[in-house]
């Protein structure tokens, strides 16, 4: 005795779609975790520590040129195309040794550097004749004193 009205219940898809979508899930997360595992994560290099402390002693000369009762400055004149560095006056009478380098961001084979040879009122003057007109940034890295210096500014030549 079968009630034609009483119909056997339908089944629906949507259980195993949620199944199916947690399995797919699963798979995925499995997946990205044995790439990372493959991945080769090289963050620290074989001379961190090094690297360390050339970057402190960098900063400490950047906190002691700041620290300067008075700037270092570098001045250009387009007129006579000539670099003005004049050290600090709080330098006087310590034998200043060093380097200047200019880099050119927008072509590295511009790059060069010259000696630090400031006249006896702390001021070295460097001709930009043969300087391509553009973007500059001049670097001083000097010691003084036994203390090591470094000052670094953008500067623009023009033509």
């Amino acid at each position: 005795m079968t009630n034609p009205a009483i119909s056997p219940p339908k089944s629906s898809a949507w259980p195993y779609a949620i199944v199916a979508v947690f399995v797919l899930f699963a798979l995925y997360i499995g997946f990205m975790v044995y790439q990372a595992m493959q991945s080769d994560v090289n963050l620290v290099s074989a001379d961190y520590y090094q690297q360390e402390l050339a970057h402190q002693q960098r900063m400490d000369a950047v906190a002691r040129t700041t620290a300067l009762p008075t700037p270092v400055q570098v001045r250009h004149d387009a007129a006579s195309r000539r670099l003005t560095l004049q050290l600090p006056a709080a330098l006087a009478g310590q034998a200043a040794q060093g380097q200047v380098r200019f880099f050119r961001p927008s072509n590295q084979a511009l790059d060069f550097a010259l000696p630090l040879q400031p006249t006896a009122d702390l001021r070295q003057l460097i001709n930009t004749s043969k300087m391509a007109p553009g973007f500059w940034r001049v670097q001083l890295d000097f010691t003084a004193g036994g203390q090591a210096y470094f000052f670094q500014q953008d500067l623009t030549l023009s033509e």
